[in-house]
């Protein structure tokens, strides 16, 4: 089976560094031009099915990309962005001055330190598993449009990767992450 990942374009929310988890953003002229780039990229690739995260700006990046190829984007649940309950529309300043301690516990273990009344990377990891399971059943070569931090935890799981490497990993708007067999490419 081979892997093709790809993050949403760019949002309003990323350019002004607030936190999106599981609200949304709109995608900016960067991401739409982003998510048509991604379209020319895949033409030819062979790919079978797109799946896509139900947040609207990863199923606006899918739906641009299918468009393209001639595929309908599967929406899966599972594939939404880490939930940043209480972070969620914060900036890292705004973080800094309403949870003073946050940073220090999620530095202690951020795989298992959940988001106050959201999730953590160890809770979004199942839910990883789970879509790449589905997305098994029913694809050889798909293209999954997804987030940064779930995608950590997809390739956490396509590569068999510890927390800590996949934690260390991050995913441009503008790069596809190509996985066969376990192996990592960038196109």
């Amino acid at each position: 089976m081979r892997v093709l990942l790809a993050r949403h374009g760019q949002t309003e929310w990323n350019v002004l560094g607030r936190r999106q988890g599981q609200l949304d953003s709109p995608l900016t002229s960067a991401g739409f031009a982003q998510a048509h780039s991604h379209a020319k990229t895949l033409a030819g690739v062979g790919l079978d099915k797109i799946f896509t995260s139900p947040l609207g700006r990863a199923a606006t990046t899918a739906g641009i990309i299918g468009a393209a190829l001639g595929l309908a984007p599967v929406v899966l649940d599972d594939l939404a962005e880490l939930h940043h309950g209480d972070f969620a529309g914060l900036t890292n300043a705004d973080i800094a001055e309403r949870f003073p301690e946050a940073a220090r516990e999620r530095a202690q273990d951020k795989y298992h330190w959940p988001f106050p009344n959201g999730e953590s990377y160890a809770d979004a990891d199942h839910r990883a598993a789970k879509a790449l399971r589905a997305i098994a059943e029913r694809a050889s070569r798909p293209l999954v449009v997804s987030h940064e931090m779930i995608g950590r935890m997809l390739l956490r799981n396509l590569l068999d990767e510890e927390p800590t490497e996949a934690l260390s990993r991050d995913q441009p708007h503008d790069v596809i992450y190509v996985v066969t067999d376990g192996k990592l490419a960038r196109s």
